[in-house]
């Protein structure tokens, strides 16, 4: 039987290295270890968050008043073009095991510290490609009847940094556990994937703050199919992005002229705007406080509101 801690700091478990307590946890191995933590959280009738790599998320100083789940689940198999993994496989062993067999479609994920459950609750992606275009199904539990069920990719409702398990849980609608996914990749050339995966790492390295504690991209870049002729004709510097997919949320945090802007012991990235750092021992309210100056002053600026990428855990 799982044991349930109590008191648990949490900001060791995450990328932000910011957080208070979790009053109760538990490190899940095996799906039956979820479900237990499930009961209890019923039984406590407490609030449940299930914590992956610690990625794009924001837990408050405060804690969080129910129970976390660490999901530890981590077995992989491979088999042709296809890879399953449960939901605690970090995407780098994923990207690990498809170079391996020459099968390409993953190497995008490179640098990216989360887990598969993570990455299909909020479809991850990079240049120009997520998790979701590579899913055939995905193995969840059913929150209120804790059966386990099975969903396929058209399923899902994948979007922009969305999923159906992200949605319903933003509206307080049907939720469940992913505890696992199956990817089916394409035969590539070995040669070519590891370059890829190379470049796109060089890339990162050049663009990314890669060497300090942050949750990634706090931001989700803005599509540029929401906007219309009004927009374009009163932002005409924006127009260059028109035939591309997204307006980048750093380019208009730049706009704003907030590089280094610093609150408390966070800033946001001289290299990449839509970073925010962690660089001398910050709180979750000071990445709090300068998530919603950014937001003000983007808004002050376009006319436009950012919308988060990351989690918000616990009360802020």
């Amino acid at each position: 039987m799982p044991k349930i801690l109590s008191g648990v700091l949490l900001a060791p478990y995450t990328t932000f290295k910011v957080g208070g307590e979790a009053k109760y946890f538990l490190e899940a191995k095996t799906k039956e270890d979820v479900i237990f933590g499930l009961k209890f959280a019923r039984e406590k009738s407490v609030p449940l968050f299930i914590l992956g790599g610690g990625s794009n998320i924001l837990v408050s100083d405060n804690g969080f008043s129910g129970l976390v789940i660490k999901c530890n689940l981590s077995n992989i198999r491979c088999q042709g073009k296809k890879i399953y993994a449960e939901a605690g496989v970090f995407l780098s062993s994923i990207l690990s095991q498809s170079v391996k067999r020459g099968l390409t479609g993953m190497e995008w994920a490179v640098g990216i510290p989360g887990t598969i459950g993570g990455a299909i609750f909020g479809n991850a992606g990079a240049f120009g490609e997520d998790i979701g275009s590579v899913t055939e199904k995905i193995r969840v539990i059913d929150i209120e009847d804790l059966s386990e069920k099975e969903f396929q990719n058209q399923k899902c409702n994948f979007g922009y940094r969305t999923s159906i398990f992200k949605e319903n849980k933003i509206k307080k609608q049907k939720e469940y556990i992913i505890i696992g996914g199956e990817l089916k990749l394409a035969i590539g050339d070995k040669k070519n994937i590891k370059e890829k995966v190379k470049n796109n790492f060089d890339w990162k390295k050049e663009h990314q703050p890669l060497n300090f504690f942050s949750a990634g991209s706090i931001f989700k870049n803005l599509e540029v199919k929401n906007y219309n002729t009004k927009f374009w004709s009163e932002f005409p510097e924006l127009k260059k992005f028109q035939n591309t997919q997204i307006i980048p949320a750093a380019y208009l945090i730049d706009k704003c002229g907030l590089k280094g802007k610093r609150i408390g012991g966070v800033m946001i990235s001289d290299l990449h705007s839509n970073f925010i750092l962690n660089i001398q021992n910050a709180k979750a309210k000071d990445i709090d406080r300068l998530i919603k100056y950014i937001k003000i002053k983007v808004r002050e600026k376009y006319n436009i509101l950012l919308e988060e990428e990351i989690q918000y855990v616990g009360v802020f």
